[in-house]
């Protein structure tokens, strides 16, 4: 009789408050019979402060993962259950395991989402940017060329874009985004979950000065910019007011109006629509 695979879980951890685990988590790092780790060094602490016992296997950093895929891929097949961890939060969002997930996908091992702590949809929902539509994209590239044109690409995007980045780098691509974009909204959340955990919340050149007087930056950072368009400010909703009235006064008819205003400032006809009678339930509201 041949014997049935195991099943691999992907086992979000703490992004930094020990308390932030879920107790399917735990119960499941508790009964499977080996723990793959990004790290054990770090996986050892999380497991050492709830009294897990649960032997570890070799690490599973980068580099070294699709070396060792076929090292679980035997102990699946043998039917042994297997958790895997990160380093911090949800395996594979920027840390190893996609080969071994692929991997199993293909030989028909089960795959199971234990879902829990991200850094992401934390630094998300805690933003103030728009949460329907998101991009999450990694970090950026190291070298200053190459980071200044993905940031170009990523500015032209019309969702809330995420992204991690180096505390020591942050300056320097803060700097980029003031540059490409000034008045972008931008938020940096640091140190989420931790002790000194903080959003700094403006335009990107606001931001970018909020940290270039402070000196070194310390901690983990995901840095968050608004969706493309999403800088309109109320000077230029007041433009497009002032136009659109100018235009009615000179004879056009508001449909006409409103497809000029669209062509003289870029913007959609439906978005100058909408910011018309935003502007207007505005003043309904303040003088009723």
């Amino acid at each position: 009789m041949e014997k049935m695979p195991g099943v691999l879980y992907l086992c979000a951890t703490p992004i930094g408050n020990l308390e932030d685990i879920t107790l399917r988590a735990l119960r499941i790092l508790r009964e499977v019979d080996v723990i793959v780790a990004e790290d054990s060094r770090r996986t050892r602490k999380l497991l050492a402060h709830y009294g897990l016992t649960t032997p570890l296997s070799k690490s599973l950093y980068q580099g070294v993962e699709e070396a060792r895929v076929a090292g679980v891929l035997a102990l699946l097949r043998a039917g042994k259950k297997v958790a895997l961890v990160s380093d911090a939060g949800t395996p594979l969002i920027s840390d190893p395991g996609f080969p071994l997930v692929r991997a199993c996908i293909r030989e028909g091992i089960p795959v199971v989402p234990i879902p829990g702590p991200s850094a992401v949809l934390a630094a998300l929902v805690g933003s103030g940017l728009p949460p329907e539509r998101f991009l999450f994209a990694g970090y950026p590239p190291r070298k200053p060329g190459e980071r200044r044109r993905w940031l170009s690409e990523l500015l032209s995007i019309p969702a809330t874009v995420i992204f991690f980045e180096a505390p020591s780098r942050l300056l320097s691509t803060l700097h980029i985004v003031a540059e490409l974009a000034p008045e972008r909204p931008t938020v940096v959340a640091r140190e989420l979950t931790k002790v000194h955990e903080e959003f700094v919340r403006g335009e990107a050149r606001a931001v970018y000065e909020s940290f270039r007087v402070r000196g070194q930056v310390r901690g983990e950072c995901v840095v968050l910019l608004g969706p493309a368009g999403e800088a309109k400010t109320k000077s230029n909703l007041e433009e497009i007011q002032a136009l659109y009235q100018g235009l009615l006064a000179q004879g056009l008819s508001p449909q006409e109006a409103r497809k000029e205003v669209a062509r003289r400032t870029g913007h959609s006809r439906r978005d100058v629509y909408q910011a018309l009678l935003n502007r207007a339930q505005s003043k309904e509201a303040e003088n009723p």
